[in-house]
């Protein structure tokens, strides 16, 4: 991925973008998913933001067998099989997304400029803590070096393992086309790509789609 360039000293262009993130955040919350788009500007203060790409959760409804709602069905008909990685943790040690093969795994992946990524990631959180002996949440940061991530994984007290895919844009690639984030992707025992999430997801969403792989 590209390094984003900085804008201009603020401006009421810049001040416009902030407030349509801002906006689109909340309409997210309401309901919608959001993906930002991984080309960015910088907000006022200084940390990057995107214009958001709009997409009603609704135009996912297509790929979710009926059962889905009530969370018995336990994944597509025409899954196909999540593709493995090896990536940088945090702590420095390799990470194989397949050594969690026994364990519904939910990829995510974000980046400490995205507003709807943060507004997830307390939900993960939580999920990994409440069904950690079945669960493992895996955040793949999209383009943020090492010291940064972690700065923010300990800010937001993250709990489950982060790897860097910084300069790895073929894994993006191989889940995608993923034009914007957060996109989320929901992985059963098996290894399985069952859900995806193009955009930000409620908490409840993503555990009753956890809970039908259990």
């Amino acid at each position: 991925m590209t390094d984003m360039e900085p804008v201009p000293p603020p401006t009421s262009t810049a001040s416009s973008v902030r407030t349509v993130a801002i906006v689109a955040t909340v309409i997210a919350l309401l309901g919608l998913s959001i993906p930002f788009t991984l080309g960015g500007h910088e907000d006022l203060a200084g940390e990057p933001i995107s214009a958001p790409m709009i997409e009603p959760v609704a135009a996912h409804a297509a790929e979710l067998p009926a059962q889905a709602a009530a969370g018995d069905a336990a994944c597509l008909a025409n899954a196909k099989p999540a593709t493995d990685f090896t990536l940088p943790s945090l702590d420095g040690s390799n990470v194989k997304l397949s050594a969690y093969r026994g364990k519904v795994v939910l990829l995510n992946f974000w980046a400490t400029w995205c507003g709807p990524c943060k507004a997830e990631i307390p939900g993960f959180v939580e999920l990994q803590e409440q069904y950690k002996k079945d669960l493992v949440v895996v955040g793949l940061s999209v383009d943020d070096p090492a010291d940064k991530a972690k700065a923010f994984a300990d800010q937001y007290k993250v709990n489950y393992p982060i790897v860097l895919g910084l300069g790895h844009d073929d894994i993006q690639d191989a889940y995608g086309p993923i034009y914007g984030i957060p996109a989320s992707f929901v992985i059963s025992r098996d290894g399985k790509v069952c859900r995806r999430h193009l955009g930000i997801a409620p908490k409840a969403q993503f555990e009753r789609e956890i809970k039908a792989l259990l």
